[in-house]
Order: C-alpha cells, then structure tokens, then sequence
C-alpha cells in the first residue's frame, strides 16, 4: 500500500514533467523564430523575448518534481556512495527534513503570495510593448512548490522503508542517461565500427 502511494506520487511527478518537456520545443521554434526574422528579414518580434522567458521558466519550475522522481538532482556523492543503504536513507531523511522541506514551504508560501498579487491586478510583462500577460505563469510557482513538497513526502517515505529493510525499492522508470546504463552493464564490450564485432573477435579487424 505504501510503495503503491510513493508510486503513485511519482507518476503524476513524472506525467508532469513530460508535458512540461514541450516547452522545450516551444523555446527553441520561438528562438528560430526570432534569430530569423531579425537577421534574415530585419524585422524583429515584440513578443520572442517574452515566450521564451516564460517557456525557460515554466520548464524550470515544473522540472523540479520530475527530476526528484527520478533521482537525477546533482548530488555530491563522493563519500555517500560509500554508506550503506540504511545510513544513506538517514542521511536523505535527515537532509529533507533540516533543508528541502523548509524551503520548499518557502516556495510555497511567497509563491502563493506572488500569484496571488500578479492575478488582483492582472500582471503584464513590461520587457516588450507586447505587454503579455504574465499572471498565470506566476501560478506555476506555488504549483511547483506543492509538486515538490508532494514529491519530497514520496522521498521521505521511501527513505524510511529503506531504513528498516536495508534495500531502496524500485523507482517508476523514465528515460535513462547512458552513463548509468553502462555502470549497471556487465558487457562492456564496444562493437567494432566496422563489423559489428567486438575488437579481437573473430572476423574483426
């Protein structure tokens, strides 16, 4: 039931940040867009600088969840690898309780505050004469302040089923960095380039 609920958590988490992921697309046709119509038919957007302002930062804030989801925060880990398992956990355990959880509540509550000021008096952005409105992306900070504190109960209790038996229960799985999927390989044999073999097999050269 447990592992259930930090799944659970973990999927919209992961859901989320899949359909953020499409702002990437958005920021990069908005910057193509822009360097085109500036340099190839000087006549330069009101509203590029804006979109991918808010774009960069929509994939920011949104990103947040996904990436403690899937564990791909940067961590200095020189000397916490060498823990085992349950000291790892108290570690984590004790880390989100002392820093990630106080402020991410901060995130929360003057991220509220700030939308909730940009929507009374319907903010716009005063970087171009678009004048774009700018008051629901200022929602997404609150937004990304509760994912993150959602996600960050995930963590605490998949930290403290760690604690009691000694092992990390599996994560929902996403997309992968090659770096880690070689550590996890025994075969690291790199094919030949030209064959298909492996250097020295029979048949390479």
């Amino acid at each position: 039931m447990v592992i259930k609920l930090v799944h659970a958590i973990e999927g919209l988490s992961i859901w989320v940040g899949r359909a953020f992921g499409w702002c990437i697309l958005i920021l990069t046709l908005s910057v193509s867009y822009e360097v085109f119509m500036r340099y190839a038919l000087n006549s330069p957007t009101v509203w590029a600088f804006d979109m991918m302002v808010q774009m960069y930062g929509a994939l920011f804030l949104m990103a947040g969840p996904y990436a403690l989801a899937q564990d791909t925060h940067v961590r200095g880990d020189v000397l916490y690898r060498l823990f085992s398992v349950r000291w790892q956990a108290r570690v984590d355990f004790l880390l989100y309780l002392l820093f990630f959880f106080p402020g991410i509540l901060a995130l929360f509550w003057y991220g509220w505050e700030i939308a909730s000021d940009s929507w009374r008096y319907k903010e716009v952005s005063w970087n171009s004469p678009a004048r774009i409105q700018i008051y629901f992306f200022k929602t997404l900070i609150p937004l990304a302040g509760a994912l993150l504190l959602l996600q960050g109960v995930a963590e605490l209790i998949r930290c403290w089923k760690a604690m009691a038996t000694g092992q990390w229960f599996e994560r929902l799985s996403d997309v992968r960095e090659t770096e880690d999927m070689l550590m996890e390989s025994d075969d690291l044999t790199i094919p030949s380039p030209v064959s298909g073999a492996a250097p020295g097999a029979p048949g390479s050269h």
